[in-house]
């Protein structure tokens, strides 16, 4: 009888998941009445007039009511769920913070759909891509596609690549005025732009230029090949063959390597889908006197460790000078850039001020909205718990709340920190924390900056946690950051990135000859200085 109801209990449970996946899709792809899309647009501004501590510092709450209102107005017809997103994030990209954004809804999959899918790959992944001269170029491209390195992308399919690159300039935002973080991300950040506009798809067609030659490229989602399962023709009297057992000390010594190359990938923040590391240290020329310290991202891995081990390499090479690459780092850890900077400073130091919130609780906000639904409810168990605590570090002065992380407390330098000369490079998708860095390194005159402006605000942004909200009808979904951030040192001109002291833009001829003009002149300063 037991076996019956669990046979039951699980048919019925299939059949309620295949349900409530149709039923999520059809609401996607249906034309949704005016009212309720209207609906759905003064919902998302409650939210981020409930949630959003600087709202309205870039544009007046005259303004963006009136344009939230347009933006109804001018809506008068049914329109499906991808339509919608297209059109309100037109409208909220003028709260000026680079975190905000919207997504539209995908098409969920029932559970064999799922399976199914997992089998397959997509080679369009290898491809990383950059807005260069107003050209969209593939770079540092995986396996097979290397060929197609500094190539043109001409076309997708049927549209021109740069109509589409202007086109997704109007739905993303800035930090306040600024304007290179739109060229970068639009580049950097093309295919997932392109997957947001058109939805899922299982090929893509690339017209490409590569020197005088023009091609098409066609590429698909294909079956991983089943290595397990061998045909019997191609079975061979060595494919029979036992592979010869490892001795104890062979297996030791390989237990050994893999732990060993565990431990550096985590130091070094591998990023297995990009084959690369977050954090990299070289040294230029013979004598070690320079070091070249690129950061993709404060992310990854045991960045205590490469940072402890970086400055005492550096210490015990008596480099005299840092290059820190910030050139297309988007961000991550408050911990992280504060715990570089202590190496980067010989004063006590607060890295960022105490930050903005419309909250005492945050945190809880953000994991309750952002937690698969068992997680949630641990979350929503442990509330009473986390909002004690929450509580206890907000503080209110002057009808303002602040958020008290420890980013905001005095900090230490480290007993190796460097003291000699630093550059810092930078560009358009420099952003969020790594922004920040910049920030404070540029307030206290501590590195010659060359480049470009960040993208990210030089005064700060709201980020670092996050509501996520579904709108009701269309299931169009909106990151809304809740904690104002900004560093210490502040510059009266508000709304712009760090500016570099030297500027410098790469061109699209300086990819076709591999040659880096923004690290060329800091190399070419560093020598000319040592004469």
């Amino acid at each position: 009888m037991s076996k019956k109801i669990l046979l039951t209990f699980c048919i019925t449970l299939l059949l309620a998941s295949c349900a409530s996946v149709k039923k999520h899709n059809l609401q996607v792809t249906t034309l949704h009445p005016v009212e309720d899309l209207h609906e759905d647009i003064d919902k998302v501004y409650e939210q981020l007039q409930r949630h959003h501590p600087h709202l309205y510092q870039f544009t007046s709450k005259a303004v963006l009511d009136f344009k939230f209102d347009s933006l109804k107005k001018a809506i008068d017809e049914p329109m499906d769920s991808r339509t919608l997103y297209k059109q309100l994030a037109a409208v909220t990209k003028y709260v000026g913070q680079g975190h905000l954004s919207l997504s539209p809804p995908s098409i969920k999959f029932t559970k064999k759909e799922r399976q199914a899918l997992n089998k397959t790959k997509f080679d369009i992944n290898n491809l990383n891509f950059e807005s260069v001269d107003d050209k969209l170029i593939i770079v540092n491209a995986r396996g097979n596609d290397s060929i197609y390195d500094n190539a043109e992308v001409l076309k997708i399919e049927d549209e021109k690549a740069k109509d589409l690159i202007d086109r997704y300039k109007k739905i993303i935002a800035s930090d306040g005025y600024n304007t290179t973080f739109y060229n970068r991300y639009t580049g950097t950040r093309f295919m997932s732009l392109y997957v947001k506009d058109k939805g899922r798809f299982d090929s893509l067609t690339f017209t490409l230029r590569n020197l005088d030659s023009t091609f098409v490229k066609m590429y698909r989602r294909v079956l991983v090949k089943d290595t397990t399962a061998l045909k019997k023709d191609m079975i061979t009297s060595d494919s029979l063959t036992p592979k010869p057992k490892l001795t104890k000390a062979e297996r030791k010594a390989k237990k050994t390597e893999n732990k060993a190359r565990k431990k550096y990938n985590q130091i070094y923040g591998y990023d297995r889908v990009k084959d690369e590391y977050a954090r990299n240290l070289d040294f230029i020329g013979k004598d070690s006197t320079v070091a070249l310290l690129k950061i993709r991202g404060f992310t990854y891995g045991n960045y205590k460790a490469f940072y402890d081990e970086t400055f005492k390499t550096i210490d015990s090479l008596k480099t005299e000078t840092l290059i820190i690459d910030l050139r297309n780092n988007f961000g991550g850890g408050l911990d992280q850039i504060t715990y570089l900077y202590s190496y980067l400073t010989d004063d006590n130091f607060k890295m960022i001020n105490p930050s903005e919130v419309n909250s005492r609780t945050p945190f809880l906000k953000s994991m309750i909205s952002n937690s698969p639904n068992v997680i949630k409810g641990v979350f929503v168990l442990a509330a009473p718990v986390i909002a004690t605590l929450e509580v206890l570090r907000t503080e209110k002065k002057e009808g303002v709340l602040y958020y008290k992380l420890r980013s905001s407390k005095e900090q230490e330098p480290k007993p190796l920190n460097f003291k000699g000369k630093i550059y810092v490079l930078i560009n358009g998708n420099s952003f969020s924390a790594s922004a920040v860095l910049s920030a404070k390194l540029h307030g206290k005159k501590r590195a010659t900056f060359v480049g470009e402006e960040t993208g990210g605000a030089y005064n700060g942004t709201v980020a670092g946690m996050y509501k996520f909200y579904n709108l009701p009808h269309t299931k169009v979904r909106a990151r809304i950051p809740l904690v104002y951030m900004g560093p210490n040192n502040q510059t009266p001109i508000d709304g712009y990135g760090v500016k570099p002291d030297v500027e410098i833009l790469p061109s699209y001829n300086d990819r076709l000859q591999s040659v880096d003009p923004e690290l060329e002149w800091i190399l070419e300063d560093i020598e000319e200085k040592h004469k």
